[in-house]
């Protein structure tokens, strides 16, 4: 028996190779692993022996050879397979041993050259695993360290390595060729001169990050995967400073609270409940910020999550540990804000550095029954200048607080309705069937807790079809409105202004959130 060990990742390689000789199994190697391999005392026969060439190309062409990939695919039952290998003088490689060349550790280096990312793709290695990995029955094929224990357990107890487990292996090896393929295509597009947002072939990668106790539901199965490369300002890159595991519910909300803050500069505070937001606020420092947010909805934020985008103090913290929240995210935070929020053991307390940092082409994604829906992450605000197109102008700080509204409303559910006032949400109506209601539900939740709503901006997702969703906010004391525009009637909501005498102005971009 022959095995073929060439690997990048040198982690438990001896140990498994001295298993492997303890049975007679004949060592063949390359490179680093074969010196690695020799200065640990185990006799190795050089690559070259076996295929009667030499190494060239520095490196490029060694294991690409008929003596290779037939030692490893021709199939042990087959005799007109064993008459031309006996007939050929080769041998059976019957181990695989091999790790690839560390693309993904290249390519996430700063300041990597297309140069050096086109030299760490690993050819001859994902040739000799799918040979192997195809020939599973007869070859055993690893590609992960990880696997080297079961593999000297069972050869330890048996001798052999088990079908069931030849056949998890294989199964292993197509899975991270696949994985390695994808992301150097995914590389080489977005490094050519046009890259395509949207191929005609798809595919995308992702690497367990953990599992999870269950889904959305407790009979749900679930695990947090992040996409490679592609992780910057994102959950997968936050570290835990306190508290129980994130769920399955936990991520996805505070995904969505993470999106909102990003549209954000100055200190802002967001608390989400159930994916939705229910308070937002700006301010000079995150106390304020967190106390708007508060105030906006002290009844939803209960059991909630806050994300802020800038660092949270003693004060602040202190404020934060005299409710039940799930989760807080911040950039950083204070020793003295760290002891004050692990005095509750199961709050959730996250740090995430660059917060506020997203890609400029990435996807949104949503698995449909039998594909997926995918479309560009909408990274803009306004297609254009604001266009007033009332008689009347909003002031200063109705402008201020009309951006404000417009960017939390990006973020809720449509048909969506803001209302806010002095930076701060005051009124949010989201996921409603039609427009009106949504309005409604804003200023019924906005009088609950603020008493009224009057002077307060009003912001739409999407254009008004019809007049009634302005008269209602007019009624209830808005003072300005902002929304796209776009609509056959929209004169007659700009006409409804007019006649009270507040400002309108129209985005000219519409921001549906499905």
């Amino acid at each position: 028996m022959q095995a073929l060990i060439s690997v990048s990742d040198k982690q438990g390689i001896v140990e498994l190779a001295t298993e492997l000789a303890k049975l007679g199994v004949e060592i063949i190697s390359t490179g680093g692993t074969a010196t690695v391999l020799k200065e640990a005392g185990l006799d190795v026969m050089e690559i070259s022996e076996v295929t009667g060439f030499q190494e060239c190309l520095d490196g490029r062409v060694k294991t690409l050879h008929p003596n290779v990939h037939a030692g490893i695919l021709n199939i042990r039952k087959n005799k007109d397979h064993q008459q031309q290998m006996k007939n050929m003088s080769l041998n059976n490689i019957d181990f695989v041993i091999v790790n690839l060349y560390p693309f993904k550790n290249t390519i996430l280096k700063e300041n990597v050259t297309l140069e050096e990312a086109i030299e760490n793709i690993d050819i001859g290695g994902p040739a000799m695993l799918r040979s192997a990995a195809k020939n599973y029955q007869d070859v055993v094929a690893v590609v992960d360290p990880a696997d080297y224990k079961v593999i000297i357990e069972e050869i330890n107890e048996n001798g052999v390595v088990s079908p069931k487990t030849k056949m998890y292996l294989a199964a292993k090896v197509f899975s991270h060729t696949s994985n390695y393929d994808t992301m150097i295509a995914r590389y080489l597009n977005e490094n050519q001169q046009n890259p395509i947002l949207l191929p005609d072939k798809l595919t995308l990668t992702f690497e367990k990050i953990q599992d999870m106790r269950y889904g959305e539901n407790p009979h749900q199965l679930a695990a947090f995967y992040k996409e490679v490369g592609y992780t910057k300002g994102s959950l997968a890159e936050a570290t835990q400073l306190n508290g129980k595991e994130l769920s399955y519910n936990n991520i996805n909300d505070a995904n969505g609270a993470l999106a909102l803050l990003k549209e954000f500069d100055t200190p802002t505070v967001v608390a989400v409940k159930h994916a939705t937001p229910c308070g937002v606020g700006s301010a000079q420092t995150i106390l304020e910020a967190y106390n708007k947010a508060y105030k906006a909805d002290p009844m939803s934020i209960f059991g909630g999550i806050v994300v802020c985008n800038a660092e949270v103090n003693e004060q602040a913290a202190m404020e934060m540990k005299k409710i039940f929240l799930e989760i807080i995210i911040a950039p950083s935070y204070t020793k003295e804000a760290i002891e004050i929020l692990s005095t509750k053991k199961n709050l959730r307390v996250l740090q995430l550095e660059n917060i506020d940092y997203r890609y400029a082409q990435a996807l949104d994604m949503k698995k449909v029954d039998g594909g997926m829906i995918v479309q560009q992450v909408d990274n803009m605000l306004f297609a254009e200048d604001l266009e007033v197109v009332t008689n009347v102008a909003p002031s200063e700080e109705q402008l201020e607080d009309l951006k404000f509204a417009w960017k939390l409303v990006k973020h809720v559910k449509s048909n969506a309705i803001v209302l806010a006032k002095e930076q701060a949400s005051v009124g949010i109506g989201g996921g409603q069937v039609n427009r009106i209601w949504a309005t409604k539900q804003a200023i019924e939740y906005g009088t609950q807790f603020s008493g009224d709503v009057k002077g307060s901006v009003m912001a739409s997702d999407a254009f008004f079809p019809f007049d009634d969703c302005v008269k209602e906010a007019i009624d209830a004391g808005v003072s300005a409105i902002i929304q796209p525009g776009g609509s056959l009637r929209d004169q007659d909501s700009i006409d409804m202004c007019n006649k009270h005498g507040i400002a309108m102005v129209f985005t000219n971009m519409r921001h549906f959130k499905h």
